[in-house]
């Protein structure tokens, strides 16, 4: 697809994780020029429009960018979408796994350096991106917007080499004081080179336009906290990165 004066190359990628089948969407604007790569992940409501246009706005920015797929499925009811987050928290080890395998995919795709990678997520993507980390996984940060700070079946407990930044609202009412005070206590226990940010008056669901539509009290997109948590992701790839994309 063209942009300006800029051609994204954009397509799905289908991928199989202990017998799931399951599609990601990868974007780059110079597939055969090495250069860093983000792992995307998901919301609990899974692979949608909103994660498309996330990743094709990292590759904009001169990133290799693939979204994974927890699912196999698109277009869940909120019932639905709630079912398999649980399903994907329950399962011992299931969350990883399935990150897991999207990582090893994007290590294969042209464009990608395999030395520098990060993970990122939305709400359960950030619980995912952690997950990562925890598992030692060769990312060099793990980023999460509104992420669940509560830890899945079979969560590891290994020490987390990669950079940790996870932004939350203040009043959101998917992530309490004590998981809040959990999540510092381990990253410090490990000694995490680790950021949580919190944003006054604001709730779930912040960096999602489309979130509103669900009438759900503690949830709403914020303007403000969207353009902010995004521009804290972009300087913490500057650092780990040392440039390489185009901010």
């Amino acid at each position: 697809m063209a942009q300006g004066d800029l051609t994204l190359e954009t397509r799905a990628i289908v991928y199989d994780c202990d017998g799931a089948r399951l599609t990601g969407y990868f974007a780059d604007d110079a597939p055969h020029v090495k250069k860093p790569a983000i792992l995307v992940a998901h919301e609990a409501f899974g692979m949608n429009d909103h994660i498309r246009a996330r990743t094709r706005r990292l590759a904009e920015l001169g990133y290799a960018a693939f979204a994974l797929d927890m699912y196999g499925v698109e277009g869940l009811s909120l019932s639905e979408a709630v079912s398999r987050h649980i399903e994907l928290v329950s399962a011992p080890g299931l969350m990883l796994a399935r990150a897991s395998a999207a990582l090893r995919v994007l290590t294969t795709l042209p464009g990608v350096d395999q030395e520098r990678l990060a993970a990122i997520g939305f709400c359960q993507g950030g619980m995912t991106a952690l997950e990562l980390a925890r598992s030692g996984a060769p990312v060099r940060c793990a980023v999460g917007f509104h992420p669940g700070l509560m830890r899945p079946a079979g969560s590891l407990d290994e020490p987390i080499q990669a950079k940790v930044l996870m932004m939350i609202g203040d009043q959101d009412p998917d992530v309490p004081a004590q998981d809040r005070a959990d999540f510092a206590a381990e990253m410090e226990r490990k000694q995490v080179d680790w950021q949580l940010h919190l944003f006054g008056r604001v709730g779930h669901a912040h960096t999602n336009p489309d979130i509103d539509r669900l009438n759900k009290p503690g949830y709403g997109y914020d303007r403000a906290a969207d353009k902010r948590s995004w521009t804290m992701m972009l300087a913490l790839f500057e650092e780990v990165f040392a440039g390489g994309g185009r901010q």
